[in-house]
């Protein structure tokens, strides 16, 4: 019996990897515009890391994550998200002590235990960034325009930003014990999950998919209703910068994360393409995280993109892959060595060649050639080994010229 991938686990494939590759190398060009730097970190991190800073009430923490002992006893987990390894590896390796400010972002896979489905899968990839150092609600609109031209820029025009305010810990509490006694008063039109998390966490009610929570809350109490006065400047500072930005957005009062370090500004870029997992990136600010983590006392904002949800989204439009710019169809023994000698100085020069390694005819090299979209071809026989010179081919218009094989590279370095 053949061992296949995991359940909800995914290769990613030759004609596929191409549209990840631009997705990711646009973010680098987008984001490095932008002064950000990239931050690698393990797909391994210490559990507490994630309770601590997840949340334990979290589903994520609850139900989704990968944790496991190794063989010294201590509690191991594959990464469900990206910030808190960030935060990590900024106060053991002490970033702040190099700039008052950092930008970082990072790329990669993240893992958690749950129903694969279209948007969401158990190994999913992420690209995020975060702001450490600044608590102006300038860098908030600066992140959000740094998001929207992202997306400006691998041609996805089918998104919108929602933005809201979940608040201080000067704020929340006396609004979340507000929303307790409501729903307290609807429990028998909640969910199942949402009557066991009413209490510990209940802004996540207000972001149930289930129908009947939605119609429970359709009335419920809004954070916004609720700001102190320091919050209430923030978020309405934030949105006179959007809109100096001419960033377009609107003010969704229901919007909630799922992870408990948000505070203040949070927003998702949504999309109406894909069903129920309508969010395409999502972030906010966490100013006490890397307080809470056992870091210096600095803000921070920051956001994360769903790769996959990103492909879906491109769907048929495909990336194409890089083509070979010389195929070498050769004749004999003798002509499939010298093949192989120029084939392997023109990819060590970084020229992208190919040829025929089974001795296969003429024809069915040709029909190699034409499959591979090599942009010419050199033929090589006997007589171009005596002569030293062969015609070189241009597959798109069928015209031919005579090439020493000695000034092959730089006739291949001048082509169009």
């Amino acid at each position: 019996m053949s061992i296949t991938a995991i359940k909800g686990m995914n290769d990613i494939l030759p004609g596929e990897i191409e549209t990840w590759q631009f997705l990711e190398t646009t973010a680098r060009q987008v984001f490095g515009a932008y002064g950000f730097s990239e931050i690698r970190t393990p797909a391994v991190e210490k559990t507490e890391l994630f309770c601590r800073s997840i949340g334990e009430t979290t589903d994520i923490v609850e139900k989704e994550m990968y944790t496991f002992d190794d063989k010294s006893s201590n509690s191991l987990t594959l990464r469900p998200e990206g910030t808190a390894p960030v935060m990590r590896s900024f106060i053991q390796n002490k970033l702040h002590t190099l700039d008052p400010v950092s930008k970082l972002y990072y790329t990669g896979p993240m893992f958690r235990y749950e129903r694969p489905q279209k948007g969401r899968y158990r190994q999913f990839h992420q690209i995020g960034a975060e702001v450490l150092g600044v608590e102006d609600a300038k860098i908030d609109a600066q992140v959000l325009a740094m998001l929207h031209q992202y997306f400006q820029e691998i041609g996805i025009q089918s998104v919108s930003l929602q933005v809201n305010s979940l608040g201080c810990p000067e704020c929340r509490p006396a609004y979340r014990q507000q929303l307790i006694d409501y729903l307290e008063e609807r429990l028998d039109r909640l969910c199942d999950d949402c009557k066991r998390r009413y209490q510990t966490n209940p802004l996540r009610v207000l972001d149930c998919k289930v129908a009947g929570c939605k119609e429970a809350t359709v009335d419920a109490p809004a954070m916004l209703e609720h700001l102190c006065n320091g919050c209430d400047e923030h978020f309405t500072t934030v949105k006179r910068h959007l809109n100096a930005l001419e960033i377009p957005f609107a003010v969704n009062s229901r919007m909630v994360r799922g992870l408990d370090y948000y505070v203040r500004t949070t927003f998702e870029m949504v999309t109406d393409q894909l069903g129920s997992q309508n969010a395409v990136a999502a972030g906010g600010r966490y100013d006490g995280l890397v307080e809470s983590l056992g870091g210096p006392a600095l803000p921070g904002i920051g956001f994360a993109i769903g790769v996959e949800r990103l492909v879906l989204m491109k769907g048929d439009e495909k990336v194409a892959p890089e083509v070979p710019k010389l195929f070498i169809a050769a004749l004999g023994a003798k002509a499939q060595d010298e093949a192989f000698l120029l084939m392997s100085r023109l990819q060590a020069a970084g020229v992208r060649a190919e040829m025929d390694y089974q001795g296969k005819s003429l024809k069915a090299q040709m029909r190699r050639a034409n499959k591979l979209n090599a942009e010419y071809t050199l033929i090589l026989g006997e007589d171009e080994l005596n002569a030293g010179c062969a015609q070189l081919k241009n597959m798109a218009d069928s015209s031919q010229q005579e090439v020493a094989l000695t000034q092959l590279a730089e006739v291949l370095a001048t082509a169009g």
